[in-house]
C-alpha cells in the first residue's frame, strides 16, 4: 500500500488511471486527487502564456496528479469557443474573456477563473511614419531620448493630419474584450482621441471614432504594420519587440504606463467543468500558483530558462533574443532605447496571481464605458457579475494546500482581503478607480458613456 506522504506524481505512476477509479473517496478528499487526470488546455501564442508552460515543463501539473496536453490556439475566439464546446478542458484566457461571456456579449456561457495569470505585459507600437510624426510633440530628456510615458495627445496631430487628408486612422488590437482593446482606449481617450462605441445594432467599436479600432490576431500585427493596413496596434508579447527588430515600428507606451500593475491574461473553464470536477479545479491552480512564483522568485533568476523554454516552437515559438528583450527586465522602445522595465511582466509578485473582484470590475466598467454594456447598470450589478466569474475561494484552497505542502508561505498570498483592492490613480491620466464604485468612476471621463448614455446619443 502506498503511503500518503508519497509524491503524488509516484502515487500516480505506480497506482495507474485504471487503479485510480477504485481509490475511496476518503483518500480521493485528503490527497486531493483530481476527478479528471488527462487534461487539454488552449493557449496564444504570447510569453504570458508562461504559467502553463512552466507547470508542465517542470512537472507542477504532475505533481498533482494532471496529465495534460498544451495546444495552440489560432484565435481568441476559437479558444473560447473550445473551451465552451469542452473540447479544451481550459485555457490562457483575455481577462475579459470569462466575463464578456457570462453577460453574453458576444458567444454566452458561464466561464469562471480561480488564477490570474501575469499583471502587464502590453504595450502600443506605431509605425515608423507615425513615430516620425509624433516626435515633434514628445518632450525630450537630457539625453537627448523622449520622456516616458508618452500621451496619446502625441499623437493627436498625426490623427488629425490623416483627417484633414480624408484617411483613417488605424490601429489594431487582439479581440473586442480583450485588455489590448481597453487599454488601447483608454490610452487614446486620455490624450483626446474618442476610440469608438459599440451597440447593439453596430458591434464594430468605431461609431463617432477619431482612431478606427479593429481585430489583428497577435503573431500577424507586425506584418499588418508593415503593409500599412494599419497604423499601429496594442499586443502583448513578443510582438512588439518583433516590430522593433524588423526595424518596422516603434513601442511608445507599455500598459504598466498606462495602469500600473494591471490584470492582464486569466486561466478559464466553465462553470460546469468546475462544478464536476472541484478537485482538479484545485489541482490546476495549484500547479499555476507554483510555476508563477518559479517565474519571479529569486529576483527572476528563472528567467533565462523561461525563455528557452517559452522560444520553443509547441510554446510562444519566437526567437529567443526577442522573448528575453522583455521577459528579463528590460524593454526597447525606438532602436537602440532600451530602458529597465523590471515589471513588465509579473507572474507572482504583488499577488498577481490571485482573482480579485476589483481587477474584474474594473473590465465590466470599460465594456460599460465604450458600449459593450449597452445600458445603466446599478454598483451591485458589477459586484454580483465579478463574483460569479472570479473564484477567490478555489484559488485560497489550492493555495493553503501548497503551503500544507511546504511550497508556499502564508505570507506569499492576500490575508483579510474582501476581493477588493485599494482605490488606486496610477494611470496615465491620474483618475482614481475604487472598484467598489464602478458608476462613480464612470462618471470621471469626459469620454464615455456613463449613467443612462447610449451610444447613439453620443455618436453626432
Amino acid at each position: 500500500m502506498v503511503s500518503f506522504s508519497t509524491t503524488r506524481r509516484t502515487v500516480l505512476s505506480l497506482m495507474g488511471a485504471a487503479a485510480l477509479a477504485t481509490v475511496s473517496s476518503a483518500a480521493f478528499a485528503e490527497m486531493v486527487f483530481p476527478e479528471k487526470a488527462e487534461l487539454k488546455f488552449g493557449f496564444i501564442k504570447l510569453t504570458d502564456m508562461a504559467p502553463l508552460a512552466i507547470a508542465k515543463e517542470k512537472h507542477f501539473f504532475e505533481d498533482e496528479g494532471l496529465y495534460v496536453t498544451l495546444e495552440p490556439q489560432a484565435n481568441w475566439k476559437v479558444l473560447l469557443d473550445r473551451v465552451i464546446t469542452g473540447e479544451l478542458d481550459g485555457a490562457h484566457m483575455l481577462a475579459g474573456q470569462p466575463l464578456a461571456a457570462t453577460i453574453g456579449y458576444g458567444t454566452k456561457a458561464h466561464i469562471v477563473t480561480p488564477f490570474s495569470m501575469d499583471l502587464n505585459g502590453n504595450a502600443i507600437t506605431v509605425s515608423n511614419a507615425v513615430w516620425d510624426g509624433m516626435k515633434a510633440n514628445i518632450a525630450m530628456g537630457a539625453d537627448g531620448k523622449p520622456e516616458h510615458p508618452i500621451s496619446a495627445s502625441a499623437l493627436k496631430p498625426v490623427v488629425d493630419g490623416f483627417k484633414a487628408e480624408g484617411k483613417p486612422f488605424n490601429m489594431g488590437m487582439v479581440f473586442p474584450v480583450s485588455t489590448h482593446n481597453y487599454e488601447l482606449r483608454y490610452w487614446l481617450a486620455a490624450g483626446g482621441l474618442n476610440p469608438g462605441y459599440y451597440s447593439p445594432s453596430d458591434t464594430s467599436g468605431q461609431i463617432g471614432a477619431d482612431v478606427l479600432l479593429s481585430v489583428t490576431p497577435p503573431p500577424q500585427m507586425p506584418a499588418t504594420l508593415e503593409a500599412g493596413t494599419i497604423q499601429g496596434y496594442c499586443v502583448g508579447e513578443p510582438w512588439n519587440q518583433a516590430a522593433v527588430f524588423k526595424g518596422i515600428g516603434v513601442p511608445v507606451i507599455t500598459d504598466h504606463d498606462i495602469w500600473k500593475d494591471n490584470p492582464e491574461k486569466v486561466f478559464g473553464m466553465t462553470a460546469a467543468f468546475v462544478e464536476e470536477n472541484p478537485q482538479t479545479a484545485i489541482a490546476v491552480t495549484k500547479a499555476l500558483i507554483r510555476a508563477g512564483k518559479w517565474l519571479d522568485e529569486n529576483d527572476g533568476a528563472n528567467r533565462e530558462e523561461a525563455v528557452e523554454i517559452l522560444s520553443r516552437p509547441e510554446y510562444v515559438g519566437a526567437d529567443k533574443e526577442v522573448i528575453a528583450n522583455s521577459m528579463t527586465g528590460t524593454f526597447e522602445y525606438e532602436k537602440g532605447d532600451v530602458r529597465p522595465a523590471p515589471d513588465f511582466n509579473i507572474f507572482f509578485a504583488k499577488n498577481a496571481t490571485y482573482p480579485f473582484y476589483s481587477d474584474a470590475v474594473w473590465y465590466l466598467t470599460q465594456m460599460r464605458r465604450w458600449g459593450q454594456i449597452s445600458e445603466e447598470k446599478p454598483d451591485n450589478w458589477y459586484d454580483e457579475t465579478a463574483r460569479s466569474v472570479y473564484k477567490p475561494d478555489i484559488y485560497m484552497a489550492a493555495a493553503q494546500s501548497l503551503i500544507e505542502d511546504g511550497q508556499l508561505d502564508a505570507s506569499e498570498i492576500p490575508s483579510d482581503t474582501d476581493g477588493y483592492k485599494p482605490a488606486t490613480a496610477e494611470f496615465i491620466d491620474g483618475v482614481e478607480y475604487d472598484g467598489r464604485k464602478p458608476n462613480d468612476y464612470l462618471a470621471k471621463f469626459a469620454i464615455g458613456l456613463k449613467g443612462e448614455d447610449t451610444a447613439a446619443g453620443l455618436s453626432n
